[in-house]
């Protein structure tokens, strides 16, 4: 159905097989909105149309274990006062709907979803924004996490600050060994690059 890709050597032969891959894994997908039907009206906002498209292919149950998907931009030099509060109004009505979505189809037990940014922002505002700044907060969402707060909430002051950013009072590397151990049974060590402390929330 597919032609090989033209060329030779390891590099071409494994560009060439990562694109046949990608085309029979998209072939596959296709089967998914066939296969679903569901009462949530999702919002039209790009994240939640994603997530709607993820919830399609959970609940095909075509072996996927890992989706991701991204959002933004946060990268609020500017306007933040109205941005981000929309993009987080976005993000929340979107996970709403997919949990609310996986629970119709009593599909939600098995799910876990984890909310990061690759990067935090300043404490003190530029004008009407923040730039980039050390530290930053994730969230873990889904029927068998274990909520609350984890790890302390940073203090504001002045002198706690480095360098005028949050101090980091928790490593994300033991977050991702969490999730890695606790819930997809898998051996962090080699994944995250070492042994972090991990947390009680699986």
């Amino acid at each position: 159905m597919y032609s090989p890709a033209i060329g030779t050597g390891p590099t071409m032969e494994y560009l060439g097989q990562t694109g046949l891959d990608a085309l029979r894994g998209a072939d596959i997908i296709k089967v998914a909105p066939q296969k679903y039907s569901s009462t949530v009206e999702y919002p039209t906002t790009s994240i939640a149309t994603n997530f709607k498209d993820v919830a399609q292919v959970h609940l095909a149950d075509l072996g996927t274990q890992v989706f991701y998907t991204s959002y933004g931009p946060f990268d609020t030099h500017f306007n933040q006062g109205g941005s981000h509060a929309k993009l987080w109004i976005d993000i929340s009505e979107a996970v709403d709907c997919f949990f609310a979505d996986l629970r119709e189809h009593n599909a939600s037990d098995n799910v876990v979803m984890l909310v990061f940014s690759e990067f935090g922002r300043r404490v003190k505002d530029n004008g009407t924004g923040t730039d980039h700044g050390a530290a930053g907060v994730a969230f873990v969402i889904g029927d068998q996490v274990n909520g609350g707060m984890y790890s302390s909430y940073p203090s504001l002051k002045p002198e706690h600050l480095t360098q005028g950013d949050l101090e980091p009072n928790y490593d994300f590397r033991g977050l991702y060994s969490t999730v890695i151990d606790k819930w997809m049974g898998l051996d962090a060590v080699p994944i995250v690059g070492g042994q972090f402390e991990q947390m009680a929330f699986i």
